[in-house]
């Protein structure tokens, strides 16, 4: 930690007074998401926002930076750490590290666990076009035209890399890769045929799964997505123990007072609770954190975890950070 940043954490917990306490928070909270407007985590983010701020008296705006993962998630990291910035990401926060020769940001020491959001089960999309119907002949296909075969991606680190470089694994297959900034371009251009297939949350897909705009092979998860009953997973189609879910956790900047924290974690533990929150995400196919995984020692376990696990994977896949 800089000098710098550090006399800025002490200015703020020496100007963090009882009132201010008690009136926390008395103006908006910005939900940092390091990913574009109008993808998975951008959905996700505002209905979360959505439900904390009745809880909390405020509006929680969010504010999308796209690009590469690492600049969104260093954001939150430099703000004034007083309860006002909050960061929900999942995750590529843990593969990044792996990903990226130097982040900007330190993944475990600059930031506040407060808790669990929800996990995401994944989908194997594809252009309508695109000539298999289920997923074994879409793999015997993609082995067959590996050469000519496109599959896009929202960035490295993002979900859908992480969903395709195990996809690739599985299949013993490689294809060629096109990087957007973002999930939302990669499903315009999926729609318009510009790209073959990606992998992709259901808060994205779901709506064009079930309004018979794309192809689909399978969801990630090993039990099927209630919002997508008739839809198998890919473990139970012949790729077993298949199992990509994305979780989502929200952050503060290291510093933040904790009165602050714990008033952030109480709205998190009601809007996971909350039943339109709960009803929003399961017509996405998402599952909202379970309370004992909405606090903040769970988070940060699961976050020391899943670099864990994450980091052989990627180190095995041969690629090579940026």
């Amino acid at each position: 930690m800089t000098v710098n940043r550090a006399c800025a954490l002490l200015l703020a917990t020496l100007c963090w007074s009882t009132a201010s306490a008690q009136d926390y928070p008395a103006r908006p909270i910005t939900i940092i998401v390091p990913f574009a407007a109008g993808g998975p985590s951008d959905v996700l983010a505002r209905n979360l926002g959505s439900a904390m701020s009745a809880t909390l008296k405020q509006q929680m705006i969010i504010e999308n930076v796209g690009g590469a993962v690492p600049l969104g998630i260093a954001r939150p990291s430099r703000a004034q750490p007083d309860g006002y910035t909050v960061l929900v990401t999942h995750v590529g926060i843990a593969t990044a590290p792996f990903l990226y020769r130097r982040l900007p940001y330190d993944t475990i020491n600059d930031f506040e666990p407060i808790g669990r959001v929800a996990d995401v089960p994944m989908t194997l999309v594809a252009k309508k076009t695109l000539p298999p119907n289920n997923l074994n002949d879409f793999i015997d296909y993609a082995k067959a035209h590996r050469d000519k075969l496109t599959y896009g991606h929202a960035g490295a680190g993002s979900s859908s890399h992480l969903c395709g470089l195990l996809f690739m694994s599985a299949i013993r297959t490689e294809f060629t890769t096109v990087p957007y900034k973002g999930n939302a371009p990669v499903m315009n251009d999926l729609l318009g045929g510009q790209i073959d297939f990606t992998c992709d949350q259901t808060t994205n897909t779901t709506q064009q799964i079930n309004g018979g705009t794309v192809k689909v092979y399978g969801v990630t998860s090993k039990t099927r997505v209630p919002s997508l009953p008739q839809l198998p997973t890919l473990d139970e189609q012949g790729m077993t123990g298949f199992e990509v879910v994305i979780w989502y956790g929200l952050w503060a900047p290291k510093g933040t007072p904790k009165a602050a924290l714990d008033k952030l974690n109480g709205a998190l533990r009601t809007a996971v609770q909350d039943q339109t929150f709960n009803s929003r995400m399961a017509d996405l196919g998402a599952f909202p954190a379970p309370l004992v995984n909405a606090a903040p020692e769970p988070l940060r376990a699961h976050l020391k975890s899943e670099i864990e696990t994450w980091g052989p994977i990627i180190k095995k896949a041969g690629i090579q950070p940026e």
